[in-house]
């Protein structure tokens, strides 16, 4: 049966493919700069490399035994070649969906694998070079790699159909309409013309379930920002309301006061209001707290236990719980000790380096000499400069994270706290929020400044607050710290 009949002109479509392949790279590789997601680079590299392949001008698989033609142009540009854009599907694929938090464990596999298909790549080129003979990749792409990428692309089609979400179905169609369409040019047709033809179409295919894959996983973020910001709002708004009852509330009560007893009636209820006040912007403290951080860390708890990591799904859920019941009970109080601040700021790290899978070496250093039982500052008050230096400084930076609180007794009646971490430094970390495609304002620090004015304006020393930018000797950014300096009797 003459196959050719029910395909377009050989010439006019392979033009056409290269045209579409090549728009696909240079889009997603701007989006990638864009939105800082690296899914868009390895999908912009991923169809970047099939366009520059001349398949099957040379050919790799039935047509030609590369294991015994020793073509340098074949063998150090051609296979290199397909050994990449396979590969780099694996990298695309996995952090689309989302492994390294979904399956952590598949996704640690799955790095080891390309990290040995790569250095398997570069080490039988050196060889091949050295040893004058090529025929050594064509064996190491025929024996080695050939099948074993087979083999784990199975298993992760496997794994991508125990997961949620609509997300795995584009995958897995475009994944096996290239497959079945690039064995029956394989197998089906001679023709060399006719088997590139329908090669391509299964590329087409695939490509553009990919392509819908990436604009439904961008819809999903910002639907997910959607709902936070939403949310975030309508807390503002009963915030808002309530402080106007309770204006109402005070102007009545102001209102219905005797001539004779107005000056004492009116110093109590001042008093009430400030009481009311401060508990008001404690629960703002705590609405402004990332929106997602119950919801993530246990979400990252339920990831031990799916892992059958007993031991430390227990032990943070224990830090889970007790975080929670110390910030139920300090915010139920206008003022806590040094030491419970401390202690609930170790469990607010521990769980929020869940998310980091531990990797944000953090230290909290106390003078012994400081009574930290008898010191007293307002509940929670370091938390959004440790929230901003964890999510604004160390979550933008690669290699080692570092976080330390230092507490030492500064002159008589002051204590100086230290929060000091290695990340990006301010500048760029306001850079990069500044292109995410939602954005939100924190009012955190703004809010801490008001309770510190309000906690310590009748006290006879007063707190600092300094801000400092760290450099090395290159002035390069290398991290921010926190002077927070507390007077105490």
């Amino acid at each position: 049966m003459n196959y050719l009949l029910f395909l377009p002109d050989y010439n006019d479509f392979t033009v056409m493919v290269s045209g579409f392949l090549l728009t696909l790279s240079v889009y997603h590789f701007l989006l990638y700069f864009q939105h800082k997601d690296s899914t868009y680079l390895f999908y912009s590299l991923y169809t970047f490399l099939i366009f520059t392949s001349s398949y099957p001008k040379v050919e790799t698989s039935i047509f030609t035994n590369v294991t015994t033609l020793n073509d340098p142009h074949l063998n150090f540009v051609i296979l290199p070649r397909e050994w990449l854009y396979n590969t780099m599907y694996l990298m695309f694929a996995k952090t689309l969906v989302d492994f390294k938090q979904f399956k952590p464990k598949w996704n640690r596999i799955l790095n080891i694998s390309i990290s040995i298909f790569l250095l398997s790549l570069i080490i039988s080129m050196l060889v091949s070079f050295f040893a004058e003979n090529y025929t050594i990749v064509g064996k190491v792409f025929t024996y080695f790699f050939s099948p074993s990428i087979a083999i784990i692309a199975l298993i992760c089609f496997y794994v991508l159909m125990t997961m949620k979400g609509a997300l795995k179905y584009y995958v897995l169609i475009g994944s096996f309409t290239y497959l079945i369409l690039a064995e029956s040019a394989f197998y089906l047709f001679t023709d060399i013309q006719e088997a590139t033809v329908v090669f391509y179409i299964g590329i087409i295919i695939e490509n553009i379930f990919f392509a819908l894959a990436l604009g439904y996983k961008q819809k999903m973020i910002l639907h997910e920002n959607s709902i936070s910001q939403d949310q975030l709002i309508i807390q503002l708004q009963e915030n808002e309301q309530l402080k106007e009852s309770l204006n109402v509330q005070l102007e009545k009560e102001v209102s219905s006061l005797s001539k004779q007893r107005e000056i004492d009636r009116l110093d109590a209820i001042n008093l009430k209001y400030e009481k009311e006040l401060a508990e008001l912007k404690v629960s703002l403290l705590r609405s402004q707290m990332n929106p997602h951080f119950i919801f993530n860390s246990l979400n990252s708890i339920k990831l031990y236990i799916i892992n059958n990591e007993k031991e430390n799904a227990v032990y943070y859920l224990d830090k889970f719980s007790k975080l929670i019941r110390k910030i139920l009970a300090t915010t139920r109080e206008k003022e806590i000790t040094l030491m419970e601040e401390i202690e609930t700021m170790e469990l607010y790290i521990k769980i929020e380096n869940i998310r980091f899978e531990n990797k944000i070496d953090f230290a909290i250093d106390v003078d012994p000499n400081l009574d930290s039982d008898t010191i007293k500052m307002p509940c929670l008050i370091l938390q959004p400069f440790i929230e901003n230096a964890i999510w604004h400084g160390l979550s933008f930076k690669e290699g080692d994270k570092k976080l330390s609180i230092r507490v030492n007794k500064e002159a008589e009646n002051h204590v100086l706290i230290k929060i000091e971490d290695n990340g990006i430094g301010r500048d760029k970390s306001l850079r990069l929020n500044s292109k995410k495609l939602f954005t939100k304002r924190s009012i955190g620090i703004s809010l801490t400044e008001e309770r510190l004015k309000d906690f310590y304006k009748d006290h006879k020393h007063k707190y600092t607050l300094e801000f400092i930018d760290l450099f090395d000797e290159k002035s390069i950014p290398v991290g921010t710290r926190v002077n927070l300096k507390l007077p105490f009797d």
